[in-house]
């Protein structure tokens, strides 16, 4: 759908100034989102047009000229600013960091004269213009037809209410090229999402290519054929060879795109369950002979990871691979959806309990996570996995995602773990967005409308004051099961990543769910713009 060069929330913006100005009984509106700390619209506007110039304070840092370069380009590219850099005091646009304030803040301050933006730091720096582009026609990356609009005369103070803000992407089940996953790290930093939770490896397909282990890219990436529907009944498949993989330079080239706009990647390799497809390729991994394939459907299996020194020495050189190719602080290890059932019945399995001192097969679990953890640690990376791994005793420095609720995140961080809160009730966004499910594309189940998204609260409140700092954020999740194309994807996505976004970046009282609903009526227009596809919120 075409839309007008100004758009619906930024006519709406607008308004509230004109209502400001004429005492007129509507509220002063803006198209923010997440919601900053403190926004303050004062009177009149500025122009902006074509020929503004920009001054970098400190041109000599590349990293300062590669963030600005990276958001005037859309800009540029239709013709709407072309943001040449003028060096002088008179310049429309005076861009800084200056090292006050919190991480990742900033202060933006547009006035009739022009606009000024100060960073804390490069990601403070990244923010504060998106936020400018939202100040902006949501057309204004594509059409040529805008070359000068007024922005309000305001001032904006922002920082982060939390410093994990993260949403994840299953490439296992359905495999995403590159260009897609640029371009979801793309909707993730334009709502300062800092984390990219990269989910690699699975059951249905193993999609890093590992030096050390070819058989992971030539047997473990491709599956023979994909179930169709829920598979509740008797098994069909659609007969079609299904899988991929991404190269070491995909991957790096990747994680550089991400770094370039404050996005830490945190790949999932996951262990000691959902392993069926290394099994595949290296069946002596497993307690049981085999032989193993590849899963073409989706679900739980038996098959996991055997506690041999050998199945460690296989782990530890993948990740060895792994952490050559993440810079980030985590590696996410899974740890969920683990049966015990071929551990208790290896003859193995049973002396190592014996010989650990251990009463129940549980502990099996946690001694694997442990000894995983410790080495990560030796190179300088912290572990992290789903609630489960607090059931066989937590690792002495790992962070949970508490997926099956809070009860797990409550527990861990009233031990002393660092926490990030990823309920399925508020944040799995493979849920259907409407109970009228037959008009929905088709879902793994359940119903996750965009209100219960944005009403979602990340610390619990039976926590002391302590414990509750351990709470670092939050977490939405994207499983692919029924998710075979990157429209789809957005479409479970968006808008409901906008709520996300402002759980975990605007402080917990500015939150105003009909006033979230106007403001992302600007969102959508430039979804529209750019092309993206989106649900359309219920009214």
């Amino acid at each position: 759908m075409i839309k007008s060069s100004l758009g619906r929330s930024h006519q709406l913006l607008l308004m509230g100034i004109v209502a400001s100005l004429c005492g007129c009984d509507i509220p002063e509106d803006h198209s923010i989102v997440p919601i900053p700390r403190s926004v303050i619209v004062g009177s009149g506007s500025l122009d902006l047009n074509s020929s503004a110039g920009v001054h970098l304070i400190d041109p000599s840092d590349p990293r300062i000229q590669e963030i600005f370069d990276i958001w005037a380009a859309p800009y540029r590219e239709s013709g709407a600013l072309a943001l040449s850099e003028s060096g002088g005091n008179d310049s429309a646009i005076k861009v800084d960091i200056d090292g006050q304030g919190a991480a990742e803040s900033y202060r933006l301050s547009v006035t009739t004269e022009g606009i000024t933006l100060n960073a804390a730091d490069y990601a403070g720096l990244f923010y504060g213009l998106q936020t400018l582009s939202q100040l902006m026609p949501p057309d204004a990356v594509t059409s040529s037809d805008v070359s000068s609009f007024e922005l309000p005369v305001l001032e904006i103070d922002d920082a982060p209410r939390f410093t994990y803000r993260g949403v994840h992407l299953d490439v296992a089940r359905h495999f995403f090229p590159p260009e897609f996953i640029k371009h979801y790290i793309d909707l993730l930093a334009m709502y300062k999402i800092n984390r990219f939770h990269w989910h690699l490896t699975e059951d249905q397909g193993w999609r890093i290519e590992i030096d050390q282990y070819p058989k992971l890219t030539e047997v473990a990436a491709f599956r023979e054929q994909t179930q169709m529907g829920h598979g509740l009944d008797e098994f069909q498949g659609d007969g079609v060879r299904y899988g991929g993989f991404y190269t070491k330079d995909e991957i790096r080239e990747i994680v550089a795109y991400a770094q370039a706009r404050s996005v830490m990647i945190i790949p999932e390799i996951e262990m000691p369950g959902h392993a069926t497809a290394a099994l595949a390729a290296y069946p002596e991994l497993a307690c049981t002979e085999g032989p193993f394939e590849v899963a073409m459907t989706w679900g739980i299996f038996e098959d996991i990871y055997c506690p041999y020194e050998s199945t460690f020495e296989f782990l530890e050189n993948v990740l060895l691979e792994v952490i050559d190719l993440f810079p980030g602080d985590y590696i996410h290890i899974g740890g969920d959806e683990a049966p015990k059932a071929r551990w208790e019945e290896s003859e193995y399995v049973q002396d190592l309990m014996v010989r650990e001192g251990f009463n129940d097969v549980e502990q099996v679990q946690g001694y694997f996570i442990r000894r995983i953890e410790q080495f990560l640690n030796e190179h300088g990376k912290r572990l992290i996995g789903w609630d489960e791994i607090i059931e066989g005793g937590l690792p002495p420095n790992a962070t949970v995602m508490s997926w099956r609720g809070t009860i797990g995140g409550i527990e861990a961080s009233r031990r002393g773990h660092d926490v990030v809160m990823t309920p399925y009730s508020h944040l799995y966004l493979d849920y259907y967005q409407s109970a009228d499910q037959e008009n929905e594309p088709f879902a793994i189940g359940g119903f996750l409308p965009l209100d219960t998204v944005y009403s979602y609260e990340p610390v619990p409140s039976q926590l002391r004051e302590r414990d509750k700092t351990r709470i670092i954020g939050a977490q939405a999740n994207v499983w692919t099961e029924y998710m075979k194309t990157g429209e789809h994807v957005e479409y479970m996505l968006l808008p409901r990543m906008l709520a996300l976004a402002e759980v975990v970046w605007s402080p917990a009282e500015a939150k105003n769910f009909t006033d979230f609903l106007k403001r992302i009526e600007w969102h959508l227009d430039r979804f529209d713009a750019l092309g993206v596809n989106y649900r359309e919120p219920d009214q």
